[in-house]
């Protein structure tokens, strides 16, 4: 092979590289995660890397003590987490293939996952549910004194 013929090749291979290393980029941009808990009062979206870019509490999550609430959000959290790294191995493989690159992608995300708490989140007590201000002043009036 003459120098010029292989100068062509390589050029051709960064060029080729340089495209794969774009669409990657442009599939990880879109690549999150989603998690949720107590029967999905509690849904956090995550980007690729795991930060968290979205918190959903319905009306039910009310019912929680903060402290119960916290330890929701958190599990969903890390289901999130879990998922945005399955998702981000699966983008990875169609680039990379089964090859000790993934490998090496697959421990590092694996190795920064939160452990899962070993006492399981317990439902939430049934609390009374509040009335509005308004409703209780009007059911009892106040005693109006002259």
């Amino acid at each position: 092979m003459n120098p010029e013929q292989w100068l062509t090749q390589y050029d051709d291979k960064l060029k080729q590289a340089a495209a794969d290393a774009e669409r990657a980029d442009a599939a990880l941009r879109d690549v999150g995660g989603v998690g949720s808990a107590a029967d999905g009062q509690v849904t956090v979206r995550v980007n690729a890397s795991g930060a968290t870019v979205d918190l959903v509490l319905r009306a039910g999550s009310r019912d929680y003590p903060p402290e119960h609430l916290a330890q929701l959000i958190m599990k969903a959290t890390r289901e999130a987490q879990r998922d945005a790294a399955n998702r981000v191995v699966a983008v990875m493989r169609e680039f990379v293939g089964d090859s000790p690159t993934l490998d090496v992608i697959e421990k590092h995300l694996t190795e920064h996952r939160p452990a899962e708490p070993e006492e399981p989140v317990a439902a939430a007590p049934a609390r009374a549910r509040r009335r509005a201000s308004d409703d209780e002043y009007f059911e009892n009036p106040p005693t109006i004194i002259k």
